[in-house]
């Protein structure tokens, strides 16, 4: 059976098409969404996998549910055309850091497995981001707006009367980005509508939607690893000190990639193509 990998993108076309490059086996199929708010949608060239973009496209906004929404489409496209041994769900930026004879190895080994990545995180958060209601989410990032500001008074007049939602819900965040089999695949997507129900205008949802979903599924025991963010999922993230962002690889970054035992890193850029050019070689 073939790997399904499932991409996300917006920009950074020079690193998609070396994504794409890297991607390209005959023991692949490669779906990729791109946001509605891109006019130019670059072309991709692929010789040996099936390159699948789709056309049913949405905008897609930083903390909003839109992001879930794309990956509904990615995973809906994938099904249909599947089944397929692991789907991996990835960003345009993104790239792997082993060969794709290692990668395909690497997951037979450990067939069946889920991974996807967990981390602690306190009630105060799960709270304020999953149990109050957070409309207006085109405006997140956009602090001088007026319905950011709007938006935030309304959380605090939430908060302020105990308006709770998602009350019975147990909650659990982690990264977005996962690998997960046919069978987890199929019960994000039979999980639609409770996904709409609970996740629907709350804030960041993509970092907790496979992890709740998978904890109060039958999928539960089978996690790779659940007590290390990193190797839960194969990626390595170049997080800020205050880990409140993540920060974009560079040259200086090249020795810790070479000896990382992750499977794909992120987030590239293109602004250095001799760098991008090395990180490259390491998959080969």
């Amino acid at each position: 059976m073939k790997h399904a990998f499932l991409i996300l993108t917006h920009n950074e076309f020079r690193v998609l098409q070396a994504l794409v490059s890297r991607l390209d086996d005959e023991r692949n199929d490669i779906f990729v969404h791109f946001d509605k708010n891109v006019k130019d949608i670059p072309e991709l060239k692929v010789d040996k996998a099936g390159l699948f973009v789709l056309r049913k496209r949405i905008e897609v906004y930083w903390g909003g549910f839109s992001m879930v929404k794309a990956e509904e489409l990615l995973f809906e496209e994938a099904v249909a055309k599947g089944p397929y041994i692991y789907y991996h769900l990835l960003s345009g930026v993104d790239l792997p850091l082993k060969s794709q004879d290692y990668i395909h190895d690497f997951f037979q080994r450990y067939s069946g497995k889920e991974f996807i990545s967990f981390e602690r995180v306190s009630k105060a958060i799960v709270d304020y981001r999953m149990r109050y209601i957070h409309l207006f989410q085109k405006c997140f990032r956009d602090r001088s707006s007026l319905l950011y500001r709007i938006r935030g008074l309304l959380v605090f007049l939430q908060r302020g009367l105990l308006l709770k939602r998602n009350r019975k819900v147990d909650f659990h965040k982690g990264s977005q980005w996962v690998s997960v089999t046919d069978g987890m695949a199929r019960c994000f997507l039979d999980s639609k509508s409770w996904i709409r129900k609970v996740f629907e205008n709350t804030f960041i949802p993509d970092e907790f939607v496979f992890q709740t979903l998978y904890m109060r599924s039958s999928f539960n025991e089978i996690i790779y690893d659940e007590d290390d963010v990193s190797s839960g999922n194969m990626r390595l993230v170049n997080w800020s000190k205050d880990h409140l962002f993540v920060k974009d690889w560079s040259a200086s970054d090249l020795e810790r990639l070479e000896k990382s035992s992750a499977l794909f890193a992120r987030k590239f850029n293109g602004s250095d193509p001799d760098f991008l050019g090395a990180v490259v070689k390491l998959s080969n």
